[in-house]
């Protein structure tokens, strides 16, 4: 199945840029490659790949272009839309067990075709037209239930996150640049009782925990894995090099240049 013709466009809401699966989506690959890890599993994808992402997941991506081009197809599936998509089409539930961030669909002629529909119906800027957004979603939704029915059981879960071992999880996922907010309610809690609980575990504020947390795996990686600065930073959770490096020198003495060349 060639796909040429197809190029980069988003039905449904916006997909946020934080290391946060704030949304189911639908991606599919159309030019470079993607990897991917969600604190348990990494994914690779490649052109003709397609995938269903599930919300609720801290997830970290880096992107590679194929001669200058990184084209994609993404579907939003929001709350809004499926309990609407519910109402008109009662769906039987069955249980999955599967947990990952992203589920890998078998390719298939009904999702193929779909992506090709897309086409007619660009606006000139990459994007649907309005008036056919939701009908397209409502149509690969259709069929995603019929070509994998698991997906049901995640899609309409409308629950909160159930609560979780706070130490446990956080050790795990500390390296993830998300907001307290975020760790709070991944973990099943209000931001207070977040707070209140990770003072009793930690001995101290989330926010203090985290920055020295990410700065000694920071050191660690550059003293004793012999990794760059500009390799490790974003790795570990920081967005600004030049910040890292001030907060690095802080803590340790020593710019994380003078830890590299000392080793």
């Amino acid at each position: 199945m060639k796909f040429k013709n197809i190029q980069s466009c988003q039905l449904g809401p916006e997909i946020s840029p934080e290391q946060f699966i704030p949304e189911h989506f639908f991606l599919f690959l159309l030019k470079g490659s993607m990897k991917a890890y969600d604190g348990n599993k990494s994914y690779e994808m490649v052109p003709g790949d397609y995938c269903f992402a599930r919300k609720n997941h801290l997830i970290r991506y880096t992107k590679f272009q194929d001669n200058g081009e990184f084209e994609k197809i993404i579907i939003t599936f929001d709350v809004g839309f499926l309990k609407q998509f519910l109402e008109r089409h009662p769906f039987s539930l069955r249980t999955a067990d599967n947990t990952d961030s992203f589920l890998f669909i078998p390719s298939n002629n009904l999702i193929d075709n779909f992506i090709l529909s897309l086409e007619p119906y660009y606006n000139g800027n990459l994007e649907i037209y309005p008036t056919y957004s939701d009908i397209k979603r409502e149509e690969l939704l259709l069929i995603l239930l019929e070509t994998a029915p698991d997906l049901g059981h995640i899609l309409f879960n409308f629950g909160m996150p159930e609560k979780v071992d706070l130490e446990e999880f956080m050790l795990k996922n500390f390296r993830f640049n998300v907001g307290l907010e975020r760790f709070a309610f991944l973990t099943g809690r209000s931001l207070s009782s977040f707070k209140r609980d990770f003072k009793e575990i930690f001995g101290t504020t989330p926010g203090i925990w985290l920055k020295n947390k990410r700065l000694d795996e920071a050191y660690f990686q550059i003293n004793n894995k012999h990794q760059k600065a500009s390799h490790v930073y974003i790795d570990v959770g920081f967005e600004n090099l030049s910040h890292f490096s001030l907060v690095f020198k802080e803590r340790f003495g020593k710019t994380p240049t003078e830890v590299f060349q000392g080793n």
